[in-house]
């Protein structure tokens, strides 16, 4: 990774910045709603953003990736979802993503986390542990999508529910009600 690139929690300042990374990183990419932004709003507004973290490459942001607290059936608890994760188009491939999922997977440690779950593409996520765990499951989401990683060596079992704010799409309640 690029010595320039700096990671670091966010700020209030980095707002607008996290909106406009994560808008461009899904931008093209079809298996999205392009509601990302809005899930790391409404994640901020409830209070439920765990760790958030940028990458920053000479004061510009980069990247970001977020992590929020999940419920899982079995009342196993201090397990965490990972995602949204954003890399500018023109900053992927450089490791900004691998440096963000590892400093947030030790910063959860450090939380004393003992897991972390995600939907994400296969080939990515298993580099850094990820296993699709048979037993642990997420409602309408294929098996071979949804991964986990468990710090304490404790398997869950059982549906993982990801925060309210994941059905964030950008619509505010009642909006068109107005007669």
């Amino acid at each position: 990774m690029n010595p320039k690139i700096v990671i670091r929690c966010e700020t209030d300042a980095d707002v607008e910045a996290i909106r406009d990374v994560t808008v461009s990183a899904f931008k093209t990419l079809e298996i999205s709603n392009h509601t990302e932004q809005f899930i790391i709003e409404a994640l901020r507004a409830a209070g439920a953003l765990t760790v958030s973290l940028i990458a920053e490459f000479d004061g510009r942001v980069v990247g970001h990736i977020a992590f929020s607290p999940v419920t899982i059936s079995d009342g196993t608890g201090d397990w965490y979802g990972l995602g949204p994760l954003s890399v500018v188009p023109e900053y992927q491939r450089q490791g900004i993503g691998r440096a963000l999922i590892e400093e947030g997977l030790s910063r959860l440690k450090s939380l004393n986390a003992r897991g972390v779950c995600l939907v994400g593409h296969p080939d990515y996520y298993k580099k850094f542990g990820f296993r699709n765990l048979p037993g642990l499951v997420l409602e309408g989401v294929p098996q071979e999508f949804f991964f986990a990683l468990s710090f304490d060596g404790h398997i869950p079992q059982g549906t993982v529910t990801f925060h309210e704010a994941f059905k964030a799409d950008g619509r505010q309640e009642g909006a068109g009600d107005a007669v």
